[in-house]
């Protein structure tokens, strides 16, 4: 059963304690996130509000003051926050389906343009309402936005990314952006192993993001921690058992020395700027 709560948070900006992070703080106006993604990390976030792992993806929680925090919360920022970074979300998508009925992303969006935020603003997103927030988008001198693109097969899509919008909708919302004029980046993360151990696969993904015409991209591997590994072995397990090995053997830094040398193949291939300047990996594939 899917579970909807409107609740009232005591906080909606927050500050990353990450020491390698490109954001300075966070808007995440849900907790939970209705796509429900079977590798996503941010499962975890369950706990904060009465919920399992397993819980993830049949649960929203709507922060309904979010802007109104915000607005309070932002005034905080000397200078007005130039120089630093807001992203929209880290552990939700901002524009998951509540998104068209609550709109609580547009409304902090808002917030940030009206006050004149001189920071940049970044957000990251699996769906193409995004496109429906282009005029405020355009309010912005330093704004950017991404899609995630981790497959280019819509079954794939929507095995592993449940109620996500079909990854064809998210290239088609990059190529508009593109044509809209914004900088824009994709997020191939995280790489499915299945698709890693399939150059083809793999040169696919990265020419479908050159067609849209994006040019900067971040790529992660999967988080193989023990809690997400037992998401996706369960998730897997009618499926073709070597399937399953491919995703353990993830963990595997071997494997990801050959990975590396492959993606590295294709950025120069299809002329990518590098975010990060590689691959993004956790330490448990170390």
């Amino acid at each position: 059963m899917f579970e909807v709560k409107e609740i009232q948070a005591k906080s909606v900006l927050s500050k990353t304690t990450l020491k390698d992070a490109d954001f300075d703080y966070s808007v995440n106006p849900y907790y939970g996130c209705r796509f429900g993604c079977v590798y996503c990390y941010a499962s975890f976030m369950g706990r904060f509000v009465g919920k399992n792992v397993s819980d993830w993806g049949n649960y929203v929680f709507a922060k309904i003051n979010a802007s109104e925090l915000l607005a309070k919360e932002i005034k905080s920022l000397p200078d007005k926050g130039r120089g630093k970074v807001i992203w929209f979300s880290s552990v939700t998508d901002p524009y998951q389906g509540m998104e068209a009925k609550y709109e609580l992303t547009r409304k902090c969006l808002q917030v940030l343009a009206d006050y004149g935020f001189a920071g940049t603003v970044t957000i990251l997103t699996k769906s193409d309402l995004v496109l429906r927030d282009v005029d405020i988008f355009k309010r912005f001198k330093k704004f950017d936005v991404g899609l995630t693109i981790t497959s280019t097969d819509d079954k794939v899509s929507r095995f592993f990314e449940k109620m996500a919008p079909p990854v064809s909708d998210r290239l088609k919302a990059l190529k508009t952006l593109n044509k809209l004029g914004f900088k824009t980046y994709a997020f191939l993360g995280p790489l499915l192993p299945n698709i890693l151990a399939d150059e083809k696969e793999l040169d696919k993904l990265f020419k479908s993001v050159a067609d849209a015409g994006t040019k900067e991209i971040y790529v992660e591997y999967l988080n193989s921690s023990n809690y997400l590994i037992g998401r996706l072995r369960e998730e897997i397990k009618n499926l073709d058992p070597e399937l399953i090995k491919l995703f353990e053997k993830s963990k595997n830094k071997e494997f990801r020395k050959e990975w590396d040398a492959n993606i590295n193949k294709l950025v120069k291939k299809y002329n990518f700027h590098f975010r990060f300047g590689g691959t993004i990996y956790h330490p448990e594939m170390s």
